[in-house]
């Protein structure tokens, strides 16, 4: 299967009601394990890569060139996504290497130059056929849009979209980056109101901090893309301590990191399944 553009995966699960999943890569092992996760489920599947991601391995062509390679090997559409960049540069070297999509986060500049900066990044993806997400969000906020207690409003949202010509926007409505429990409670009313302004698909980010119900009635409401990174490193992790207390003399990478790559695996193939099970339309307001 070839790798595809992420609004090649996208648009056609806003159109039908159902969720994609994106999945943060740090290490090879991650995009071999989301790659094999949604082979498993048979669904198409977004890799996607940080600006901390990218500083952690020095640049981006090494992991990306990696993350490519695998998509491009998969048996089901994989998409390849730089997320969370804040420097334009980033954004032209993931268009280079051949990147379906990036997700630009001016978030934490006022309004304005959030719009200025987003558009114009826009328009240098659009001329590669690039797909791009943006996020609107707090001023001041270390966590931009998903500062504790930031919500997106609806008519904001909808004229942030139409000026900068984003094809997908990251909203606020519960969630938090990096929560380590699946307690997030989200303004599902917020939710639909969100997708009966806003034009193009809805993106929730932090969505390790939702519980497998909380996601499924998100995309009922009109979430489509859905980020998850911190729960799967939970499962990497929590695999490779088991691994390694249960036999302590081993030193082979490759066995407590492939312990760590088939937790992931499973995890994925599970929560594709909770994002793309069919379930009944909810109205909008």
């Amino acid at each position: 299967m070839p790798l595809v553009g992420t609004g090649e995966i996208v648009a056609p699960a806003a159109r039908g009601g159902y969720g994609v999943g994106a999945f943060n890569v740090i290490q090879l092992e991650h995009a071999e394990a989301i790659v094999t996760g949604a082979e498993a489920a048979g669904v198409p599947v977004v890799l996607q890569i940080s600006e901390n991601a990218v500083r952690y391995h020095g640049g981006l062509a090494p992991v990306g060139g990696a993350a490519l390679a695998v998509a491009r090997a998969a048996a089901v559409p994989v998409a390849v996504h730089l997320d969370h960049a804040t420097e334009p540069a980033l954004v032209a070297e993931a268009v280079r290497l051949g990147f379906g999509s990036v997700m630009f986060d001016a978030s934490a500049l006022p309004y304005a130059q959030n719009v200025r900066a987003t558009a114009e990044v826009a328009g240098l993806c659009h001329a590669s056929d690039v797909w791009v997400e943006a996020e609107l969000g707090e001023v001041g906020g270390k966590d931009g849009v998903h500062a504790p207690g930031a919500r997106t409003d609806p008519a904001e949202a909808a004229e942030f979209t139409a000026r900068t010509g984003v094809d997908a926007l990251a909203v606020a409505v519960g969630t938090s980056h990096a929560m380590l429990t699946r307690t997030a409670k989200l303004d599902l009313g917020l939710v639909a109101a969100l997708r009966a302004a806003v034009p193009v698909p809805l993106v929730l980010h932090g969505s390790s901090g939702a519980s497998d119900e909380t996601l499924a009635r998100a995309v009922a409401h009109g979430m489509t893309k859905v980020n998850i990174a911190t729960h799967l490193n939970q499962a990497f992790t929590a695999a490779v301590r088991d691994r390694l207390a249960s036999e302590p003399a081993l030193v082979d990478t490759r066995t407590y990191l492939g312990a760590g790559r088939e937790a992931v695996a499973r995890e994925v193939a599970h929560l594709l399944g909770v994002l793309t099970a069919p379930r009944p339309a909810v109205a909008t307001p």
